[in-house]
């Protein structure tokens, strides 16, 4: 009885390690294992942008800046760091889209980095609707594999930093006036701008 109390009390505190240990975050030249960036470009200033693929004011976000940020990290005016978050699974009738997509993102980050961007672009020009069940594995694969990414299927498709994902949502800067995280977030140089305020300091960044 007592060896078999042992055992028990052992596998709870090993389920309970298991639960607040952090995810396995992707080994990739451009992640930062801690922050989550996922960054490109060399520029002095740094703008970071935190997404999530279901919320559709991000989509509206990459359609007006996305080209901009990206040839302006390619020819080395800024650094270009993204955060692929979740926050609307609540909005994917319980499929957790927005936890999938970003681990697909990472995914990618981890086996074709080269292939990044292009996957990030195509997951938005297919953005599904929000309150819709967004998009199955074999459907985020595909665009991985359109996207020169094929390699990062199994990952996809076995969740494997869903938890990192978790883990990089908790770090987002919340809004300073109501406390709330949201999507589009952008921090430019390390502090939060505001939305209403992205234009502008872009504009001085970008011209």
């Amino acid at each position: 009885m007592v060896v078999v109390l042992v055992a028990i009390g052992g596998l709870v505190v090993f389920l309970n390690n298991q639960a607040t240990a952090p995810g396995v975050a992707p080994k990739s030249d451009i992640v930062d294992g801690k922050t989550g960036a996922i960054s490109f470009g060399s520029g002095e200033d740094e703008i970071e942008t935190y997404v999530d693929f279901m919320c559709p004011i991000c989509g509206q976000f990459e359609d007006a800046y996305g080209e901009q940020l990206q040839s302006a990290a390619a020819n080395g005016t800024i650094t270009l760091s993204i955060h692929p978050i979740s926050i609307l699974d609540r909005a994917s009738q319980n499929t957790q889209f927005s936890t999938r997509s970003a681990n697909a993102a990472y995914c990618v980050a981890e086996q074709a980095p080269d292939s990044f961007l292009a996957f990030f672009n195509l997951l938005f020009e297919r953005q599904p609707e929000e309150n819709s069940t967004g998009l199955t594995d074999k459907e985020l694969s595909a665009i991985a594999e359109e996207s020169g990414a094929g390699a990062a299927a199994d990952c996809i498709s076995a969740g494997t930093f869903n938890k990192f994902v978790a883990d990089m949502t908790a770090l987002t800067p919340p809004d300073p006036e109501t406390g709330r995280v949201g999507t589009p977030t952008v921090v430019i140089n390390g502090d939060r701008i505001q939305n209403a305020d992205i234009a502008s300091q872009f504009a001085k960044l970008l011209g």
